[in-house]
């Protein structure tokens, strides 16, 4: 089987058992990462953040399936998590795509896609809904995730 897709297969396998450190071992020292949460991580922030989120992830489940290349380099999985949002105690399902560019048997850049306006109304309810496809809300989410992360890697001395 091709080492590309044993190390994709890797990673999820180790998200599903919130093992940050087995997910970022499946990485490059200076990973980029992107997702519409987060927006751009690299390195570091990047592994971070997969340690924060398995921390602190509650009711937590996670599957995936669907791994497809067309080249060798260029990956995509298509996984589904279910947890309780910490903010609001609400239950998300959140349908995403990944795309990795692959060498080797390792990731080498990783980008997440989901319908951000699905996941506001999940996280936040009606104020998701009315205000969850505007850029001052995008803008806000984001700006406050990314807080948060680099509070949690000062906390953590990382």
């Amino acid at each position: 089987m091709d080492n590309n897709i044993l190390t994709i297969q890797k990673f999820y396998t180790a998200f599903q058992q919130k093992d940050y450190a087995t997910m970022n071992s499946c990485y490059t020292d200076d990973i980029p990462f992107h997702d519409p949460v987060f927006g751009i991580l690299y390195g570091k922030e990047t592994k971070a953040m997969w340690q924060m989120l398995c921390t602190n992830a509650k009711d937590f489940s996670l599957k995936f399936d669907n791994i497809q290349t067309d080249d060798n380099e260029y990956y995509t999985c298509e996984w589904v998590a279910s947890y309780k949002f910490s903010k609001t105690n609400r239950r998300i399902v959140n349908q995403c795509k990944a795309f990795m560019r692959m060498k080797d048997g390792v990731i080498l850049e990783h980008s997440d896609a989901f319908n951000y306006y699905r996941w506001c109304r999940q996280a936040f309810g009606l104020i998701g809904l009315l205000f969850g496809w505007s850029g001052f809300m995008h803008k806000k989410i984001s700006t406050g995730a990314k807080k948060q992360l680099f509070k949690y890697m000062k906390q953590q001395g990382l």
